[in-house]
C-alpha cells in the first residue's frame, strides 16, 4: 500500500460550489448600485475587474469569461445611466475591463493545461510505480503482510525504496533495500535490483547465493561505462530474509541496512547480525561464500518490521530523531496492517507533515497454519 495515493487518468471537470459563483455576480451587483447611487463625479467601475479575477481562482475558463461579459455589459449600463458610456473616460474602463478579463481568462486556460499535464505525468508515475514495487500479498504461506511506502518527492510518486516477497520452496523470501540518491538514476537502480530478485528467488538458491547474485548484479551495472557522470556510485542497503514454513526461526542477512525489529510478547529487539555485509554493489563481485545467514527466533505470533532509513532519520522541528523502536514497543500492535497506518500517520506528525526521505515498511507476522 503506498499512502498518501490516489489514482487520476484525467482532470476531472471543475463544479464550483454555487455560493462561489454567487460571490463575483453579487461584487458586479454591489458595484452597479453604488456607482449608480454615488453619481456621475465617482468612478466605481473599475472595480468590476475584480470579478473575473476571483471567477479565475476556482471557476473555469469558460465560467471566467462569462462572469467577465457580465462585469463589461454592468460598465456599459452604469455609463448608460450616466449619460457617457461613448465618453473617452468610459471607453477606456471597458477596454481595460475586456482587457484584463481575456488576461484572467488565459491565465486560467494556462493553468488547466498545467494541471492536466501534471495529471498525466502522475498517471504514468502511478502505472511505473504499480510495476515497479508490486504490491505484497496479505497472505502468503503462515505469513500475514502489509505494506506502506512513500516517496519524498510527492509530485514524482516513486522513488528508491523497494521491497518485494517471494514464495520459495519450503518458506518465503522477503526483500527491503535503499537505493543510494535520488531521481531516475535511483528508480532505474531499484527497478534491476527487483528484477534481478525476482527472477532468482523462484529458482530457490541457497540465500548466501541469492544475495551474492544481487550484490553482482548492482556491482557490474555500476562498472558499466556510463556519460552520466552519477554512474558509477550507485550501491544499496538492504536486508534479505528467508523465513521457513516449518520452523520457528528467520534467517537474515544484511547489506549495510537498517536492523529488522521483532516484536514478540510485548518485547522489541532490533535484529543485529554479528557480521554485516556491504551494501549490495560496493567492493568487488563476490560469491555465496561472502555471504552467512544468521538465524534468530520469530515464532508464532511474532511480528517482524522491515524498514528503510528514512524512518528513523526524520527528524521533528526540534531535530530529534524519530524513536521508531520506543514507539512500536509502546504501542504493542499486533496487527501488521494497523502496525504499519499508525507509523505512517505517527511519522508523518512528527516530521511535520513532510518527509525528506523516501519511506518504506513491511510488517511481517507468523501465523499458525
Amino acid at each position: 500500500m503506498r499512502l498518501p495515493h490516489h489514482l487520476t487518468g484525467r482532470v476531472e471537470p471543475r463544479r464550483p460550489h454555487r455560493m462561489l459563483v454567487v460571490i463575483p455576480i453579487a461584487l458586479i451587483v454591489l458595484i452597479v448600485v453604488a456607482d449608480v447611487a454615488a453619481g456621475p463625479n465617482i468612478h466605481l467601475g473599475p472595480l468590476l475587474v475584480a470579478a473575473p479575477a476571483i471567477t479565475a481562482a476556482f471557476g473555469s475558463p469558460l465560467l471566467t469569461a462569462l462572469v467577465g461579459v457580465l462585469a463589461v455589459v454592468a460598465q456599459v449600463f452604469i455609463g448608460v445611466v450616466h449619460g457617457g458610456v461613448t465618453t473617452t473616460s468610459h471607453e477606456a474602463q471597458i477596454f481595460a475591463l475586456v482587457v484584463v478579463t481575456l488576461f484572467v481568462v488565459g491565465l486560467r486556460l494556462m493553468y488547466d493545461r498545467r494541471e492536466r499535464v501534471l495529471d498525466q505525468t502522475r498517471s504514468v508515475a502511478d502505472a511505473a510505480q504499480r510495476v515497479l514495487l508490486r504490491p505484497l500479498p496479505s497472505r502468503i504461506g503462515p505469513l500475514r503482510l502489509a505494506a506502506v511506502y512513500v516517496a519524498a518527492e510527492a509530485e514524482a510518486r516513486i522513488g528508491g525504496d523497494l521491497y518485494a516477497a517471494v514464495r520459495a520452496v519450503g518458506g518465503t523470501r522477503i526483500m527491503i533495500g535503499d537505493v543510494r540518491g535520488k531521481g531516475l538514476m535511483a528508480i532505474s537502480d531499484a527497478g534491476l535490483l527487483l528484477g534481478a530478485y525476482r527472477a532468482a528467488a523462484h529458482r530457490n538458491p541457497p540465500l548466501p547465493r541469492l544475495v551474492a547474485h544481487l550484490h553482482n548484479t548492482v556491482y557490474w551495472d555500476v562498472e558499466e561505462p556510463f556519460d552520466d557522470t552519477s554512474a558509477g556510485e550507485g550501491f544499496v542497503t538492504a536486508a534479505i530474509l528467508e523465513i521457513p514454513d516449518d520452523e520457528e526461526v528467520v534467517d537474515l542477512i544484511n547489506c549495510g541496512h537498517p536492523p529488522p525489529l521483532l516484536m514478540h510478547e510485548g518485547t522489541v529487539e532490533e535484529l543485529a547480525v554479528l557480521d554485516p555485509g556491504l551494501p549490495l554493489g560496493v567492493g568487488r563481485s563476490l560469491t555465496e561464500d561472502d555471504y552467512t545467514p544468521e538465524r534468530f527466533p520469530y515464532a508464532t505470533g511474532d511480528l517482524l518490521l522491515l524498514y528503510t532509513d528514512g524512518v528513523v532519520e526524520t527528524r521533528d522541528a526540534q531535530g530529534t530523531f524519530y524513536p521508531l523502536a520506543e514507539r512500536v514497543a509502546a504501542w504493542r500492535e499486533t496487527d501488521p496492517q494497523r502496525l504499519v497506518e499508525r507509523l505512517h500517520d505517527d511519522l508523518l506528525d512528527h516530521a511535520g507533515g513532510a518527509l525528506h526521505d523516501d519511506v518504506a515498511l513491511v510488517a511481517v507476522e507468523r501465523c499458525r497454519r
